[in-house]
């Protein structure tokens, strides 16, 4: 419980820590598996750390990428882009396709996973993940500090238009979250959770 011999700082002066403990606090946290194309329709896909959903009806969700990268290009550029889940089963394929590569390559050919057509959107889907969500753009906002300055960090909202479920895992109709056994951002630089049946729990909101 922390208290009077909690260990404080200020961000602005550093943690005093051997590494930075913020992402490690807020996690773990959903991967944004993004894949995108550009207008000439070569295509991208690349993990982000932060990563939610931000509303219900209709859906929305964001990625924040640090850094104007292809993805954010991408997307500014077509308007659109797909969400695909990271599972345990598809943590190698989804870190290749963490590596820095020129705008030109294609990461789906680097992982070895399979691009397949959206339905309502130009950008492709990954076969192998057991959900997507194809979105198309509804913000793009650049953040900024306590002091208005701008960061080099853009978060990306988008809706949700159109969903792909691997039948499997509806059960009854009901998503089982933990059958797929997703894979979360942890902290430091290689930190990742699981999330399994074993793990999960139920409590009813108060009325």
């Amino acid at each position: 419980m922390a208290g009077a011999g909690a260990h404080f700082y200020r961000t602005e002066d550093g943690p005093g820590l051997p590494h930075d403990p913020f992402n490690a606090i807020v996690g773990p946290r959903p991967i944004g598996w993004i894949s995108s194309q550009n207008a000439a329709g070569v295509q991208n896909l690349a993990p982000y750390s932060f990563f939610n959903g931000f509303n219900y009806r209709p859906p929305i969700v964001g990625f924040s990428s640090i850094g104007w990268k292809d993805s954010v290009a991408n997307v500014d550029a077509t308007g659109e882009f797909v969400w695909n889940l990271a599972t345990r089963e598809l943590a190698t394929a989804m870190n290749e396709t963490a590596a820095t590569l020129p705008p030109e390559d294609n990461e789906f050919d680097r992982s070895g996973l399979t691009a397949v057509p959206s339905s309502l959107v130009a950008a492709p889907r990954v076969l192998e993940s057991p959900v997507n969500f194809e979105c198309r753009l509804t913000q793009l906002i650049r953040l900024s500090d306590t002091e208005g300055d701008a960061v080099d960090a853009w978060l990306v909202l988008g809706q949700v238009i159109a969903v792909h479920i691997d039948p499997q895992w509806l059960v009854d109709g009901v998503y089982d979250t933990t059958g797929p056994r997703p894979i979360l951002r942890a902290g430091g630089p290689a930190g990742y959770c699981e999330i399994g049946p074993e793990t999960a729990f139920s409590m009813k909101r108060p009325t």
